[in-house]
């Protein structure tokens, strides 16, 4: 499973764009000892969160699955708003913010990033 969008996911992404809103739902599993590694990526994202106008919305660990099959045993979910698909496309665009991606790569074995839209 892939942990990184490609730029093919990325050019699919902007295609697709609505227009509007944005809250990309994180589906979060690490690696062994990788929890703080995502905590430092966490801590260092802030500013490039600010920069295009995004939050966080929810981070939590996960627990009881009531219905889910055993491949879905996340550790974390993290849900993060954008005002738009092109500010999220700009922030991971940004080489800065590309030097901390590092961060997240290395503490995640498996990972779910999923473009959500508001509903009314």
């Amino acid at each position: 499973m892939s942990i990184d969008p490609t730029g093919a996911d990325l050019k699919r992404y902007l295609q697709e764009d609505q227009g509007g809103p944005v809250v990309m739902l994180n589906l979060l599993r690490f690696a062994e000892g990788g929890r703080p590694s995502y905590d430092e990526y966490a801590a260092q994202i802030v500013p490039f969160l600010d920069k295009v106008g995004a939050h966080v919305v929810y981070l939590g660990d996960t627990s009881t699955a009531l219905v889910a099959p055993d491949s879905h045993d996340w550790d974390a979910v993290l849900l993060v708003s954008y005002p738009s698909r092109a500010a999220f496309s700009r922030m991971v665009a940004d080489p800065n913010y590309q030097q901390i991606t590092r961060l997240r790569t290395e503490a995640l074995s498996e990972a779910v990033l999923q473009a959500t839209t508001p509903r009314g």
